[in-house]
C-alpha cells in the first residue's frame, strides 16, 4: 500500500465508505481505484487527487497532506545517482536490496533522519 493509498483507505474507513462505492462516486473503476491504493499502478493524477479532496470536503492542510501523499506514492521509483557522491550510489543500491527486508521501526528511523536532516531552515524566531 502507498503513503496516499492508506491515506485515502483511512478517510473511507472513517466515512464508512467502500471502496466500490467511492470508485463509482468519481466514476472511476474499483480495480483501479484498488490498484492504486495498493501501489500497483503509477502515482495519481492531480486532477483525481483533486476530486478526492472534494469527495472528503478536505480543505487547507489535509487537501495538502494528502496532494503531498499523492507525489509520495510512486510505486516504482528510479534513483538517478549518476554524477552525484559515490556514496549516494551506494545508499541507493543497500536500500533497493534491503528495503523489502525493512521492518516498520526501521524504515520510521530512516525517514526521520532524512527529513530531519534536510529539513527547511528556520530563521530566528523573537
Amino acid at each position: 500500500m502507498t503513503p496516499f493509498g492508506e491515506k485515502v483507505r483511512a478517510l473511507r474507513d472513517e466515512r464508512g465508505i467502500t471502496l466500490k462505492q467511492m470508485a463509482e462516486d468519481l466514476g472511476v473503476s474499483s480495480a483501479y481505484f484498488s490498484a492504486l491504493e495498493h501501489g500497483h499502478r503509477g502515482r495519481p493524477g492531480s486532477g483525481l487527487v483533486q476530486q478526492i479532496c472534494g469527495y472528503f470536503e478536505l480543505m487547507w492542510d489535509d487537501a495538502e497532506e494528502l496532494t503531498r501523499l499523492a507525489e509520495l506514492s510512486h510505486p516504482r521509483v528510479v534513483v538517478d545517482t549518476a554524477g552525484l557522491n559515490p556514496k549516494a550510489t551506494q545508499l541507493a543500491n543497500v536500500l533497493a536490496e534491503q528495503i523489502e527486508t525493512m521492518d516498520e521501526e526501521t524504515l520510521d528511523w530512516i525517514l526521520a533522519e532524512i527529513e530531519g536532516r534536510h529539513a527547511p531552515l528556520k530563521g530566528p524566531t523573537h
